[in-house]
């Protein structure tokens, strides 16, 4: 276990060191500005595509890194299409990494601490974690970041966890790229508006569904007391 503690101190100060270094580099600059990023993955020619691959990538897996302004570079400099081809495989590619990389370094730390506990109850069900993941990358107020790293601290198979991120992050690609297509001055607030008006309707069947299974669960525990009742009687 203090094996596993130090390991991922140091995948910490790894991420830490990378995030610095890319900021001293101006890559994290370059990375915030639309334009200037488009203008670089450009003038890069067939290698541009990689890189923008590759930097959606990294910012997943290093948090502080924003994505957005990578997919909304992706639209302007390769049009809906394939900058959504690009953005949904450096975003898949990250998550995959984030997954991967705690359920490799924290996923026994938290069966150790948590025990059969982490297998047992919402936690436990393959079905329910699968959707909360297909939920979350519909969300955009979400952690894309976040929720890939905490998947890897639960049960849930890795085909799931791939095919629900790769469901919830197709239509949100495409979103982002659409607007770094048309892109203008406004195009960040414009989407992230969007995609935050989207992700409140993709909540509300959601709410309704749980508020349905629970006044449903409630009637059955009011019916079971019921019959206890008149059984003691």
């Amino acid at each position: 276990m203090v094996r596993r503690i130090l390991l991922l101190g140091l995948f910490v100060s790894v991420l830490v060191s990378a995030y610095y270094l890319l900021r001293e580099m101006g890559i994290v600059a370059i990375v915030m500005d639309v334009d200037r990023l488009r203008a670089w993955v450009l003038a890069l020619g067939y290698w541009g595509p990689v890189m923008l691959i590759a930097l959606m990538a990294i910012a997943i897996i290093i948090n502080p890194i924003p994505s957005a302004p990578i997919a909304l570079a992706a639209g302007a400099a390769y049009g809906h299409t394939w900058g959504t081809v690009y953005v949904v495989a450096g975003a898949a590619t990250g998550a995959m990494g984030a997954f991967w990389i705690a359920r490799l370094l924290g996923y026994e730390l938290m069966v150790r601490l948590f025990g059969k506990r982490l297998r047992l109850g919402w936690l436990g069900s393959q079905n329910i974690l699968m959707g909360m993941v297909l939920i979350s990358r519909l969300i955009p107020f979400l952690s894309f970041d976040l929720v890939s790293y905490g998947a890897g601290l639960t049960s849930i198979k890795t085909w799931r966890f791939a095919l629900a991120t790769l469901a919830g992050l197709i239509p949100m690609s495409f979103l982002l790229a659409h607007f770094g297509g048309e892109l203008t001055t406004s195009s960040l607030e414009q989407a992230l508006g969007t995609a935050l008006i989207l992700g409140g309707l993709t909540l509300v069947p959601v709410i309704v569904t749980m508020l349905v299974k629970w006044h449903r669960r409630r009637e059955t525990d009011r019916i079971n007391l019921s019959g206890k009742s008149t059984t003691s009687r």
